[in-house]
């Protein structure tokens, strides 16, 4: 093994407190829009409103008198979060909705929960394997964020042999378009099959790895994020993780976690 470290609200709303300011892209992700990230996004294109204007840019802060719509419906704060662990099926997409019609994420879990949920992170059309769903953007940014050294674990199984030599190679890091790429560490299981670990998961970096390398990834499946392992789920399947799997995880949630 080789390792390396690199608002009045309805009922059942929160608010801020008292005369407390939040960041817009942070009262989003407390409202379950999606992480800070792609809430900033979401700004940058104008599908934010606050007072009944557009906010395009960033550095604007709310509090309990703003009203805040995100794709023309006001969204508040909610106390209750939810965590999902998903086992993703190949040929589905990890979004909540898709413009070509392909099975989502989304439409396993649709209309068993009470609100809004997304995705953290991603996994690709083939790829499959663990990955969370949940309406609290803060998780979504603890987890995806690499100073958070939240280990993802990924089988791959490859079209040709392979050796340690190249395998430390991504250790040390690549250099791809003019981007760098690395993993944290990684386990040999055969000749064409390997164990890699990453603490920051950029779009589609296995794949891409290998590919600089003309290596084709003929299977890719995400095993394991931090302490959460998929355990016996088949495609598909779902479940609802507690407090003591985010304790595991290192994330204390700032509202209660619904079960």
């Amino acid at each position: 093994m080789v390792n390396r470290k690199r608002k009045q609200s309805p009922p059942g709303k929160a608010q801020p407190s008292g005369d407390e300011e939040l960041r817009l892209q942070v009262f989003l992700a407390r409202c379950g829009v999606g992480s800070r990230r792609a809430c900033e996004e979401h700004i940058l294109h104008g599908r934010v409103k606050v007072n009944g204007k557009v906010v395009d840019k960033m550095g604007i802060k709310v509090g309990q008198d703003d009203r805040v719509e995100f794709d023309h419906k006001r969204v508040y704060p909610d106390r209750r979060f939810a965590y999902i662990a998903l086992y993703k099926p190949k040929f589905v997409v990890s979004s909540l909705n898709d413009p070509e019609g392909r099975s989502t994420v989304a439409d396993i879990v649709k209309g068993r929960f009470p609100f809004r949920l997304f995705h953290v992170g991603r996994l690709d059309y083939l790829s499959t394997g663990l990955m969370f769903l949940t309406n609290d953007g803060d998780f979504s940014s603890y987890i995806t964020n690499p100073a958070n050294g939240v280990e993802k674990e990924y089988l791959v199984e490859l079209s040709r042999p392979i050796g340690e030599e190249l395998l430390d190679s991504f250790v040390r890091g690549v250099s791809i378009d003019g981007e760098r790429f690395a993993i944290d560490s990684y386990h040999l299981t055969g000749e064409r099959s390997v164990s890699m670990v990453l603490t920051e998961g950029k779009n589609r970096e296995i794949r891409r790895l290998f590919h600089h390398h003309k290596i084709r990834v003929k299977r890719l499946h995400r095993v394991r994020i931090g302490a959460i392992r998929l355990r016996k789920m088949s495609p598909g399947e779902y479940r609802i993780l507690n407090k003591r799997d985010l304790e595991s995880l290192g994330y204390k949630p700032e509202g209660t976690i619904w079960s």
